[in-house]
């Protein structure tokens, strides 16, 4: 069924608006306080904000447009909402901490334990029925946790980073099983990894500072960004400009490519390219190459196996032996190469 929501807080900040089609998974992606959390608890009742309006097919969450303002209880909203820790009854075994959900709504105890065991059959923890949370370990628990959230039956799963507190080997496994359980199914994932998002998620939206910045069909946004938080998730440079010619004028010159959308003269537009395309040098390079973008480095780090070196918005993998041989260091003014094939140029 659809959802709609529609909020503000301003002691956050916060002033969001988005939709979601029967059966959509969309991930939600941004830095540190941007209202991730927040949007989540104000889904699940758990903050109420100052205006705004929700529902799940036509049934309503929460209105508060009207003169008699209606706010649902969160037990009474059919969403869940999975933490970052499992949060399991540590008095009961896996069994009753499934069963719980069912249960709370009023359902017989068998019919309740049928629906228990049919989860944990679905999230492959069967055999830990008998268990107590104190026995499992952490990739158990948020698996048993995950069976527990869809056990109540929830029209909408809201799912707060599920991988966060696992380990390397856990998350691969708690990944592939929300990509069979989500199928189908409304649910909203707060997630930093950008694999979480392309293998879950239908839609993304980019939250910043209480606001959409973006939004779209997850790959669309990951292969052209029009935010830096969504570029630098992508692993990309994003350069913004006005369109000139055949490339866009930008803060550190005439940078071509391949045009994906039609652009008049003047036109705001975004340039796109990965980190490992690029080239610098110390002095202009021989031979006049499409791209020569000049600009003073700020920063050098680690990155995998190369050194990330950036200028402002740019960046550029160099190996160790290309930073040794160049000798740079913030400060320096270099020339930053690349191949016009490399740049995809959009409106932005």
């Amino acid at each position: 069924m659809t959802f709609h929501f529609e909020a503000t807080l301003t002691a956050r900040n916060f002033d969001v608006s988005l939709d979601l089609a029967p059966g959509d998974t969309l991930a939600v992606l941004g830095p540190n306080g941007a209202g991730k959390s927040t949007l989540l608890s104000i889904i699940a009742g758990l903050l109420r904000p100052d205006s705004g309006k929700a529902s799940i097919g036509e049934r309503t969450l929460f209105d508060l447009s009207t003169a008699r303002p209606r706010w649902v209880a969160p037990h009474e909203r059919g969403t869940a909402l999975l933490a970052q820790e499992p949060l399991l009854f540590p008095h009961l075994s896996v069994l009753e901490n499934v069963a719980f959900g069912p249960r709370s709504k009023g359902r017989p105890v068998a019919e309740s334990r049928t629906t228990a065991r049919k989860w944990l059959t679905a999230t492959d923890t069967d055999s830990l029925a008998a268990r107590r949370p104190g026995e499992l370990s952490g990739g158990q628990a948020q698996r048993v946790a995950v069976a527990r959230a869809l056990a109540a039956g929830p029209d909408v799963l809201l799912l707060d980073e599920p991988m966060a507190a696992l380990d390397i080997h856990a998350a691969p496994l708690m990944r592939r099983l929300l990509k069979r359980v989500l199928h189908d199914r409304n649910a909203i994932i707060i997630t930093h990894d950008i694999l979480d998002a392309l293998m879950l998620a239908e839609k993304v939206i980019i939250l910043e500072d209480g606001r959409i910045t973006e939004a779209g069909r997850t790959r669309d946004v990951l292969d052209r960004p029009r935010s830096r938080f969504a570029a630098g998730l992508a692993g990309l440079n994003l350069i913004t400009g006005t369109a000139h010619g055949e490339g866009i004028d930008t803060a550190y010159g005439l940078l071509s490519g391949t045009r994906e959308t039609e652009l008049l003269p003047g036109d705001l537009a975004a340039a796109a390219f990965p980190p490992s395309a690029v080239s610098v040098y110390l002095d202009p390079p021989h031979g006049s190459p499409r791209n020569m973008l000049e600009a003073t480095i700020t920063d050098l780090e680690p990155h995998g196996d190369a050194i990330r070196v950036r200028a402002g918005e740019l960046a550029a993998d160099i190996t160790p032996g290309a930073l040794a041989d160049l000798g740079l260091v913030p400060g320096t003014r270099a020339y930053f190469v690349l191949k016009a094939t490399a740049v995809t140029i959009y409106a932005a």
